[in-house]
């Protein structure tokens, strides 16, 4: 919105900067994260009022009892404060920016229905999980069949760029549509997997973020994609606001999240945060990277698969003390704060990584 006061800029010439992506991006930021810090102390109180509390296993570890009863629901702070600021700085007549706000608003929904059929219908097994793998079809459906009629960039249509090699691509034809939707929802359910400690979802998003932030700000430079000799998307470099506003409103999240936590993210924004991801590693054309830059909810994913392959495969014999791993470290005795401050280095590590490879090629 406030784009396109950059056309008075004639009468007021500092309004000029409202044109440049990297100034709108910086503001996306402050803009979510200030704004998340405003409001999340009336929307804690108002799910405390609701009595929407989390519900704590007993199966798991020992120190997680205290939280019983803990506010959740909280990632509507996060949803809430990246709408507000996408709206303000970025351009919402940009494909991408739609597509982006298109994914949130349905996984946001299907993870809010979740929350809320768990925490206010008091129904423990929440939404079904079909009515939930069915969100996620649909909204990678609606992804990928745009990009399909609208690609990113005509020429690459089905083709992955391989990174960390000199202009070497993969042409995947028809299969790309379907690796795409594995993309998009493997890493909506890769995020959500991801969210079981304080603070341990929402700042490993924060690195995931400004990784592709990076990438889509390249990517959407003519010069600069020349230059690092990645395919160029032309407006890509819009999704940078709103993975900047993403940044900011997990940061402000963070300020109630840290151990010990006053509000749980829950299911209504872990999965809309992983789509989102996921739709701009797509959309930048950097899909190979995502496992990279988002080593950790791979990592998470692969500790599942591996612990019900191995229940169900060797006479019940788990692989690891509990699934997802960052559970299996803290039942070792590893303290909840440091198994998360731990996999946040892993992250910035996985996050320089895979920057590296617009250099290395």
């Amino acid at each position: 919105m406030l784009y396109y006061a950059h056309y008075l800029k004639d009468f007021f010439s500092p309004l000029n900067v409202l044109q440049y992506i990297t100034f709108r991006a910086g503001g996306a930021l402050m803009t979510s994260f200030l704004l998340s810090l405003a409001v999340g102390p009336w929307l804690i109180a108002k799910l405390r009022t609701y009595k929407i509390g989390q519900v704590q296993r007993t199966d798991g570890p020992q120190t997680h009892l205290a939280k019983h009863g803990t506010t959740t629901m909280g990632g509507l702070l996060i949803f809430l404060t990246l709408l507000v600021a996408t709206a303000l700085w970025a351009r919402l007549d940009n494909r991408f920016i739609l597509l982006l706000l298109f994914t949130t608003v349905v996984l946001a929904f299907a993870g809010w229905m979740d929350d809320y059929t768990k925490l206010v219908k008091k129904n423990p097994k929440g939404a079904s999980s079909a009515f939930k793998f069915s969100l996620q079809i649909f909204a990678a459906l609606g992804v990928v069949g745009y990009l399909a009629a609208n690609p990113p960039n005509a020429q690459y249509a089905t083709w992955l760029s391989i990174p960390y090699t000199k202009e070497l691509y993969l042409n995947l034809g028809f299969l790309y549509a379907a690796l795409a939707m594995i993309i998009i929802i493997g890493s909506s359910n890769a995020v959500n997997l991801t969210d079981g400690l304080d603070g341990l979802a929402a700042g490993s998003i924060v690195f995931a973020a400004l990784t592709f932030a990076i990438l889509a700000y390249s990517a959407g430079n003519v010069k600069v994609a020349s230059y690092l000799k990645i395919i160029y998307v032309e407006g890509a470099g819009e999704i940078a606001v709103f993975l900047a506003a993403m940044i900011g409103s997990c940061l402000g999240f963070l300020w109630f999240n840290a151990h010990p936590a006053e509000v749980f993210m829950g299911d209504t924004s872990s999965l809309f945060l992983g789509g989102a991801i996921g739709t701009a590693a797509i959309a930048v054309k950097q899909e190979l990277l995502l496992p990279v830059a988002g080593g950790i909810f791979l990592l998470e994913t692969l500790s599942v698969i591996l612990q019900m392959g191995s229940f169900k495969l060797r006479n019940k014999k788990r692989l690891f003390l509990m699934a997802p791993i960052h559970h299996h470290f803290e039942l070792q005795g590893i303290a909840e704060s440091k198994v998360t401050v731990r996999f946040w280095i892993a992250g910035i590590m996985l996050a320089l990584i895979a920057l590296s490879s617009l250099k290395i090629r």
